[in-house]
């Protein structure tokens, strides 16, 4: 017998075929009855692109996970792309007057990471236009020789901030390489924020265990007299650091289900946390009577603070947009967003201040327009939850918020790296 919601199912399939947040709320609700349904309906829609993704996402997961075969060439291309992300990583080792080990970690390990992850998603994706490797080879080779080319001695500020988004700008070009070069295409958009998280999650699973594996070995050799914790740190550890994110990519492509399920639940549990986090911080901060007015290191802190809670918003956002207890995922967010906008008009305020005291750098300028525009993608983003609480809107609506906001990032990115050493010098 149909349950409920397939009851109404064949108009709830049929008529939601063009939206797919609904279709995943049918399938959630219970994914063999919408298996069973659909399969009965497919001949009369399999002509639509919905359609024929559910076909194939519906087939895959038929298969169960631990069934599936790891393909000689899959591992071979994962293989590739760590020895040669590992080969680039270890060049200072290899070549020692080239650079020192720390200014070219710096300048180089984002590159490395990202050039990694976009050459295996060239790989899998079989992506062959030539005009299209052509911007990705264009993007790697400007990036890289431009940071090679600043300053190691000495640098200024305006260089140390090109240093610190660059990696910001790799990702920019990881996402766009992610989503087929589709780049006004804001599901696709959301899809990477979300691959984002899931290759967060699955990292720290490959971190933990090489932590454990790394503890092991050491203290093997080191039971039979051989000290290599220097060898192992500078040849396996740091190797295994930039190939971890490619092995996270295919494991997520391998068995997409279990990522898929573990990440929104993450989500879920951390918002939570963080806010109940944030409120006593506030409260804390108010009665010992630190400000970041006067204490530089605690403004640094205060910003990184708000820029980690920003980011577990948008993956929040993200990831439950997939879930189905919205309703108190939409309201922890639309509580989160309030208390971080709070904390982001503190931090305006300091920098406001110290602005005036101390007088505008490259630092301040470049915090000072970050906060602006995390404050402005806050209230956006605010504005969008209250619409969900309490008017009933599509979850959806916040994800196409934040898809819209990015290029406004990305323009920002691309001022400080190439802008900031040319108005403010490079020493």
């Amino acid at each position: 017998m149909k349950t409920e919601i397939i009851d109404k199912g064949e108009d709830g399939i049929i008529d939601n075929i063009g939206n797919p947040e609904q279709l995943e709320k049918l399938y959630r609700s219970n994914p063999k009855a919408f298996r069973d349904e659909f399969e009965s309906l497919y001949p009369s829609i399999e002509s639509t692109e919905a359609a024929k993704f559910w076909k194939q996402r519906l087939d895959y997961d038929n298969v169960p996970e631990k069934g599936r075969s790891f393909a000689v060439s899959e591992i071979i291309t994962v293989i590739g792309v760590c020895a040669l992300t590992a080969f680039l990583i270890r060049i200072p080792g290899l070549f020692p007057n080239l650079f020192p080990d720390e200014v070219y970690y710096q300048k180089n390990a984002s590159i490395i990471v990202f050039l990694g992850l976009v050459l295996y998603t060239v790989i899998i994706n079989r992506i062959t236009d030539m005009k299209r490797l052509a911007l990705i080879s264009v993007a790697f080779l400007v990036s890289a020789l431009y940071i090679n080319l600043l300053p190691s001695e000495e640098p200024g500020d305006s260089v140390i901030l090109a240093y610190i988004h660059m990696p910001l700008l790799m990702w920019f070009i990881y996402g766009i390489v992610f989503t087929g070069f589709e780049v006004k295409n804001h599901e696709r958009r959301i899809d990477f924020i979300r691959h984002n998280g899931d290759i967060a999650i699955v990292f720290a699973l490959i971190a933990a265990a090489g932590g454990f594996l790394t503890m092991i070995t050491i203290g093997l050799f080191d039971s039979i007299g051989l000290n290599i914790e220097e060898w192992y740190a500078e040849n396996i550890i740091v190797a295994g650091a930039v190939s971890a994110p490619v092995v996270a990519a295919y494991l997520i492509g391998k068995f997409p289900a279990l990522v898929s399920r573990i990440a929104p639940l993450i989500a879920a549990i951390f918002s939570p946390l963080v806010l109940v986090t944030l409120v006593v911080f506030l409260i804390t901060m108010a009665f010992t009577g630190k400000d970041p007015y006067n204490d530089r290191d605690f403004l640094l802190v205060f910003n990184v603070l708000l820029l980690g809670v920003m980011g577990i918003i948008i993956f929040s956002v993200s990831g439950t947009s997939v879930i189905r207890n919205q309703k108190f995922n939409a309201t922890v967010l639309f509580t989160l967003s309030i208390v971080t906008i709070i904390i982001d008009l503190i931090a305006l305020s300091a920098i406001f201040y110290r602005l005036g005291e101390y007088g505008l750098t490259p630092n301040r300028l470049a915090v000072l327009v970050s906060n602006i525009l995390v404050l402005i993608n806050l209230i956006l983003i605010m504005n969008d939850l209250f619409r969900v609480n309490f008017k009933n809107k599509e979850f959806s609506a916040v994800g196409k918020t934040i898809s819209r906001f990015l290029p406004v990032y990305l323009v920002w990115i691309i001022i400080v790296v190439f802008g900031f050493p040319l108005i403010f010098g490079l020493n």
